[in-house]
């Protein structure tokens, strides 16, 4: 049943990075192990600013090729 579990983590993992949103449990590990005294984003906060990142704009536009 835990090998069933992890796969499932996994494939969720997977499927959220496919479609642009990172993982946040990957982000608190990176930033207790590499930014210990730094404090860690909710994860409402990490999803907006990653949302925004993401769909970052530029002059009131969607940043892209057009």
């Amino acid at each position: 049943m835990a090998k069933l579990a992890r796969l499932w983590e996994r494939a969720v993992q997977t499927a959220r990075l496919m479609v642009g949103i990172p993982d946040y449990d990957t982000y608190v590990v990176h930033r207790r192990a590499h930014h210990p005294g730094e404090p860690v984003m909710s994860y409402p906060e990490f999803f907006r600013e990653r949302e925004a990142a993401r769909y970052a704009t530029e002059k009131g536009r969607l940043k892209g090729c057009c």
